[in-house]
């Protein structure tokens, strides 16, 4: 397939990337309901793409059929009304299996999460991505990276091999090792997403990006939605206005190391009735003191 063919796929990952939560109901099963609602609620508020099976859908918290079935309640719920780029990863034949269920099921795209694996070579991060891009060349294809230790040139001879590599969700806290990873990779080549989220939006912006993820957006998409606005206007006070907003949120997700990343997300959620506060270990719930300020900040947004 050529480049051209994949324009409709990169349009869409310039924009607030979507990670849905996996909602859990109170027998610890996904719960079904409450997913399709919350995909719902996501699209009817204006987001156009979603990545089922993301991190702040607890996706090494889910058994592969769980992933199976949140990727197909995801595809089933928004049908043409949002690009979907699923989350895909673990050991190889795994990854390669979830890439080919995803596009069985008519996604568009797939995420492949940074390999878990003590020891990471260059070239293996290379032979991983490429396998799984071969084997579904209809697909675009988008690297998390959380490595900062991979080069950009690795990024571009991935792609000379794979033209479905499309795009990168690039999540490694340092803007200049961005900017300089994006120019060495080949900065219009690809399609830049802030993975790391509102809180660096504004800064990988400016070095190249033109889309983020957000979780936050599974509790108030209007506020993710002001953010990029302002940023593709280069309007950066605007921006950062909005960045003022969900400052403390961001910091309660981020503390302790991201231990409280998607319990944050479910409890405000949780708050304001949309789907139960349970994660799954190694995460686990709030204090009520914190329950009480996220819920507090969650209905300052006016949602």
């Amino acid at each position: 397939m050529s480049s051209v063919a994949f324009e409709t796929q990169r349009a869409a990952l310039a924009d607030v990337v979507a990670i849905p939560v996996t909602p859990f109901a109170e027998d610890g099963t996904v719960d079904q309901d409450a997913h399709r609602a919350l995909l719902r609620r996501l699209v009817e508020g204006g987001i156009g793409i979603l990545t089922p099976n993301g991190n702040t859908g607890e996706f090494y918290a889910l058994a592969p059929e769980e992933r199976r079935l949140v990727t197909e309640l995801t595809i089933e719920e928004t049908g043409d009304r949002a690009a979907i780029l699923v989350g895909v990863g673990h050991d190889l034949p795994t990854a390669i299996a979830s890439a080919r269920h995803a596009r069985e099921h008519g996604a568009q795209m797939v995420m492949v999460h940074q390999p878990v694996h003590p020891y990471v070579s260059q070239g293996g991060w290379a032979d991983y991505h490429r396998a799984i891009a071969e084997a579904v060349p209809e697909l675009g294809v988008v690297p998390y990276i959380r490595n900062a230790q991979l080069a950009g040139a690795r990024l571009a001879e991935l792609a000379d091999a794979c033209p479905n590599v499309i795009g990168v969700k690039y999540a490694v806290p340092d803007a200049a090792r961005f900017a300089a990873f994006a120019r060495d990779a080949g900065l219009d080549r690809f399609v830049w997403v802030a993975g790391l989220a509102e809180p660096y939006a504004p800064s990988y912006f400016s070095g190249g990006a033109t889309g983020f993820t957000s979780g936050l957006v599974n509790v108030a998409p209007s506020v993710s939605l002001n953010m990029i606005e302002a940023l593709r206007f280069g309007d950066y006070p605007a921006a950062m206005k909005v960045w003022e907003q969900i400052r403390r949120f961001e910091e309660l997700r981020a503390a302790h190391g991201s231990a409280n990343n998607v319990t944050v997300v479910k409890e405000a959620l949780a708050s304001l009735g949309l789907c139960r506060r349970d994660v799954r270990p190694p995460s686990s719930t709030l204090s009520e003191d914190e329950r009480a300020e996220v819920a507090a900040i969650a209905a300052g947004w006016s949602i």
